[in-house]
């Protein structure tokens, strides 16, 4: 079993329960040896474990300062560091990252690993089961998920009930996958005016973003009807209207 700490966490952490279902986590992420794998959230160290019997190069953070302890104790060879996950700098290199993100502050880290300019390459992040229902479906879409798309792929890969978190959350979890397409569908340096492009659209509708001529005109190359509301077009097609705009300025 995973150690159980005492002291209070931050920002609604829960910590996994068994040591085997960790390992059985980071066996599904396809972790390989000297893969650089960060830990966020590292807690009482059940991934932590796992990892390093992997083999990987593991980057292990944490905020408590007693939990940092333990761990440094327990995991000489592991680089632990004592900072909140929202402001520890990312690697300078290609990176993965397995992790039982804190639930309070989910969709802020996101944010920070999900930008095309760091170095991501895959992720299996334990988040709340709405979040990663929403983040990971296809339709209807949102904005941000939209936006992320056109650099990663999300999928859920795996559901863990309630019970399996020490002290139990108050809803389920799923574990977020998260994998950098080998083609991007916009462009790392185009993402400031595509983020505007989405905003827009997303609070407009289409016709405020491309225009009905172009839309008709989309309407088959891209797979979506012109009265689409902004919600039914998936990743790639946003991806592709932004394209049909491009070319024509």
């Amino acid at each position: 079993m995973a150690v159980r700490p005492r002291h209070r966490r931050g920002r609604g952490q829960h910590f996994l329960r068994s040591s085997k279902l960790a390992a059985e986590l980071v066996r599904a992420a396809g972790i390989e040896r000297r893969d650089l794998v960060l830990d966020l959230g590292a807690g009482s160290g059940a991934l932590t474990a796992a990892l390093v019997r992997s083999g990987a190069s593991v980057l292990a953070v944490e905020l408590d300062t007693e939990l940092v302890t333990g761990l440094r104790r327990r995991f000489p060879q592991v680089r632990v560091i004592e900072d909140d996950v929202l402001h520890v700098p990312l690697p300078r290199e290609q990176f993965k990252v397995v992790a039982n993100l804190p639930f309070g502050g989910t969709t802020a880290i996101l944010r920070r690993l999900l930008d095309p300019r760091e170095l991501l390459e895959h992720a299996d992040v334990i988040v709340e089961w709405g979040l990663a229902s929403k983040r990971a479906a296809v339709w209807p879409s949102t904005q941000l998920s939209t936006y992320w798309g056109a650099w990663f792929e999300l999928s859920v890969v795996r559901r863990l009930p309630r019970c399996v978190f020490a002290p139990p959350p108050s809803v389920d979890a799923g574990v977020l996958r998260i994998v950098r397409r080998h083609e991007p569908l916009v462009l790392a340096s185009d993402r400031r005016p595509y983020e505007t492009f989405l905003a827009r659209g997303y609070r407009d509708g289409l016709p405020s973003v491309v225009t009905r001529q172009r839309l008709r005109r989309c309407e088959a190359e891209l797979g979506f009807a012109r009265q689409a509301r902004p919600r039914d077009l998936d990743a790639s097609q946003w991806a592709g209207l932004w394209r049909v705009v491009r070319q024509s300025v």
